[in-house]
């Protein structure tokens, strides 16, 4: 992996804040890599987070009014979290698990990215109970954890999307599954309003003319009194219609179980089957729906045959979720004005896609969530939120449904 000063900074300044654990410091991770320290960024336990985001609470993260909940340490503890990271070792970003100091009532097992690694009397006897997620290729040894470990009761995932753990052997378990639902919505929903003023502004011709040194005035675009469509009003997509309506825009969205929500930042809500109808009122839809089998493929080519011609796709959740092949021959044929793509089907994208040539593209190589803190205000999520909340029996934040997939 190309490892570019933006990446190589984000792991030295989350590696400097870890270093405040005590002298019991986790053996697994001395073989972490040694990085001078950055006093830029503030102490984990001044972190704020944003999560939760149809709670009051979560308002109160978005606005910076507090640094950690109290409620989650409320409460006498009554069991122990032994815990086991299907993770890479070498993961800068989960120094907070590996080096603590964790919850009281909490110990770190073991750390792997193997069955094998876990495969040890040692951590057997001691019967782990918690496992936190965060290895890319987790799907088959989790399942196979599972198995050897009945004693599981809850898996965390460091990701929002848990496409790449989902499985039928997941799904049919007894275990608890949280995920990290939330952790990087304010910065998707800046790119989303970003890729919007992209296209409403047309900062493609403004910086040709720029590099051409070109005055010429031309007429652009006001996001005030224009809809964008939200297809997935979960988290990312009320964020995303915060941010909106700071602009005057009409939000409407869609959701599994509309009739039963509402939202004061959604102006109306859609039901599944009224996608087609989303899509042909919106000036700018984005997507951010999770990857399930019922959501791949769900932007087809009769879906996208509703659009407005001026129409701008937004994808932040996950590529396989539009058809590609039917995005790009709309691209081309210019039947909608443009597209921002942060996540595409194969990534990273190949170089022979027309994506990357079409001039009414923009596109990034999912990174927009990319933040200099933001995988280790994840793990911090699973260290200061939910595991005080797992030991002492209360109800932890941002469970999944299985068999769903979100």
């Amino acid at each position: 992996m190309l490892v570019t000063p933006f990446i190589a900074t984000a792991f030295v300044r989350s590696i400097s804040t870890a270093r405040h654990s005590s002298s019991k410091a986790s053996t697994f991770a001395r073989h972490l890599p040694s990085l001078s320290p950055s006093p830029s960024l503030p102490a984990p336990a001044s972190r704020k987070f944003h999560h939760c985001a149809f709670t009051q609470r979560a308002d109160m993260y978005w606005n910076r009014e507090t640094s950690m909940p109290s409620a989650s340490y409320e409460g006498e503890i009554i069991r122990e979290a032994r815990i086991i990271a299907l993770s890479d070792p070498n993961d800068a970003y989960n120094l907070p698990l590996y080096n603590g100091p964790l919850p009281e009532g909490s110990k770190l097992l073991a750390v792997g990215s193997s069955v094998e690694d876990f495969d040890k009397d040692e951590i057997i006897d001691q019967k782990p109970n918690v496992m936190f997620v965060s290895h890319p290729n987790s799907r088959g040894p989790l399942v196979e954890l599972l198995q050897k470990f009945p004693s599981l009761e809850w898996v965390h995932t460091r990701s929002a999307g848990i496409d790449f753990i989902a499985s039928e052997g997941l799904a049919k378990s007894n275990v608890a599954l949280t995920n990290a639902k939330g952790m990087f919505s304010s910065t998707l929903a800046e790119y989303c309003m970003m890729a919007c003023s992209y296209f409403a502004k047309d900062l493609p011709r403004l910086m040709k003319q720029k590099n051409n040194l070109e005055w010429e005035q031309y007429p652009v675009l006001e996001l005030r009194g224009s809809t964008l469509g939200v297809v997935g009003y979960g988290d990312i997509g009320r964020a995303s219609a915060k941010l909106a309506k700071a602009y005057g825009m009409r939000v409407v969205g869609l959701k599994r179980n509309a009739a039963s929500f509402s939202d004061p930042y959604c102006d109306h809500l859609y039901g599944i089957d009224g996608l087609n109808s989303l899509m042909a009122e919106s000036d700018y839809i984005l997507i951010s729906t999770p990857l399930t089998e019922q959501t791949r493929g769900m932007i087809s080519a009769d879906v996208l045959s509703h659009c407005k011609q001026s129409a701008v796709i937004i994808n932040v959740g996950r590529g396989p979720i539009i058809d590609e092949n039917a995005l790009i021959e709309a691209l081309k044929e210019r039947r909608i004005k443009g597209a921002g793509l942060d996540v595409m089907t194969i990534e990273p994208l190949p170089k022979t896609s027309p994506l990357w040539t079409l001039d009414n593209v923009l596109l990034s190589p999912h990174n927009m969530d990319m933040t200099l803190t933001f995988m280790r205000e994840s793990t911090e999520f699973f260290i200061n939120e939910n595991l005080p909340r797992y030991l002492r029996g209360k109800q932890l934040l941002n469970p999944v449904d299985k068999a769903a997939g979100y």
